[in-house]
């Protein structure tokens, strides 16, 4: 388990802006994303576990051993940190082959073992005949086979993964997520993984962290962030999330429901939680959950379509003031000629939406 409690502080410079990172979590083994806007401390979060960067205050344990301690004045170098790390540029030595860049990564241990490990991760991710190969003569794919290769040979205790789809088409990212995958059921250890991609974050994570500005907004599995993504400022990092300001007509704890104002229409909702009648909420609900139709009824929503999107699974209609709609291939060409005749509707179905908090200072 890696534990980490660290503080960092970058003060005010003549051209850049003043930065804090102050952020604590536990990472078990599994995946755990950071997931967050560029210039949040994804990546510095990384440096300063793998002992890049010194924090200013904090502690940084991994399987209890004492990685940094300010307290303690503990700072250990990152070869004695026990951490992979895959960088963003691979950061393959150039003027060493593929079985070098491995072999100076294993120089600690014994000649027979390293040999071994060489082997074995050669095979693992199936390079064994780029071995002889310099950094420049790899494909983008290759490389970063090379380099994970290269963080594990040492037996880490922890992987450090900083966007490794970064620069990948669709296939290399489809293999490396499976790469990723069998990382994650072979070896019983934490892999950190930077990435802006909420389809990576919600596919390969167990736990995601969202950042923003040098802080963690939240924490929670994928499965939790897409049943309710917690705030205003969470839905909007993560993207996929229709957002309204709603207004309480009626309240009926009892049924667990309520009757709410939105975007002009009285609909049924959800229970809402420490709210009277007349306040205003902020609730969500995903795209594919909403449902286009046709002619009015109960929890519709009368719109204009006003942009139409081809997606690899469905097809996405915008509606404008933030009514999205997936719906699938084969029902839309029916859909869209019956609403150029008779106009749209959305239905926003109560299940689907959920109250969220409004992120401080915003307008939502």
């Amino acid at each position: 388990m890696l534990r980490a409690r660290i503080t960092k502080r970058f003060p005010d410079a003549a051209d850049s802006a003043g930065f804090t990172l102050n952020i604590e979590f536990e990472a078990t083994p599994g995946v755990t994303v950071l997931y967050g806007p560029s210039g949040s401390g994804k990546t510095l979060t990384l440096d300063v576990i793998a002992g890049f960067v010194a924090p200013d205050s904090g502690r940084i344990l991994l399987n209890d051993r004492i990685l940094f301690d300010s307290g303690a004045k503990v700072h250990l170098p990152p070869r004695d940190r026990q951490s992979g790390y895959v960088f963003q540029n691979y950061a393959l030595f150039p003027h060493m082959t593929v079985r070098a860049n491995l072999a100076f990564a294993a120089h600690r241990l014994p000649r027979l073992e390293r040999h071994r490990r060489i082997a074995e991760l050669l095979d693992r991710f199936r390079i064994p005949d780029l071995a002889g190969r310099f950094p420049h003569e790899l494909s983008g794919g290759q490389k970063q086979r090379a380099s994970i290769a290269r963080s594990l040979i040492a037996n880490p205790g922890v992987l450090l993964l900083d966007e490794p789809a970064n620069g990948l088409d669709a296939p290399l990212r489809a293999d490396l997520h499976t790469l990723i995958g069998e990382i994650r059921e072979s070896l019983a250890i934490p892999v950190l993984m930077v990435t802006h991609n909420p389809e990576e974050c919600f596919s390969l994570a167990d736990q995601v962290l969202i950042y923003e500005a040098g802080n963690i907004l939240h924490r929670a599995s994928p499965s939790e962030l897409l049943r309710n993504p917690g705030t205003v400022g969470v839905a909007r990092l993560l993207g996929g999330f229709n957002v309204y300001e709603a207004e309480a007509i009626a309240l009926d704890p009892g049924r667990q429901t309520s009757r709410l104002r939105v975007l002009g229409t009285e609909i049924d909702g959800p229970n809402l939680r420490g709210c009277f009648r007349g306040d205003r909420v902020a609730v969500c609900a995903r795209p594919e959950e909403l449902r286009i139709t046709t002619r009015p009824g109960s929890n519709r929503i009368r719109a204009d379509l006003q942009r139409v999107t081809e997606r690899l699974q469905a097809v996405r209609a915008d509606f404008g003031d933030e009514l999205i709609v997936d719906t699938s291939r084969a029902e839309w060409p029916a859909l869209r000629e019956a609403g150029e005749s008779d106009g749209w509707w959305i239905e926003v179905p109560a299940g689907s939406l959920r109250q969220i908090a409004r992120t401080p200072g915003s307008s939502e």
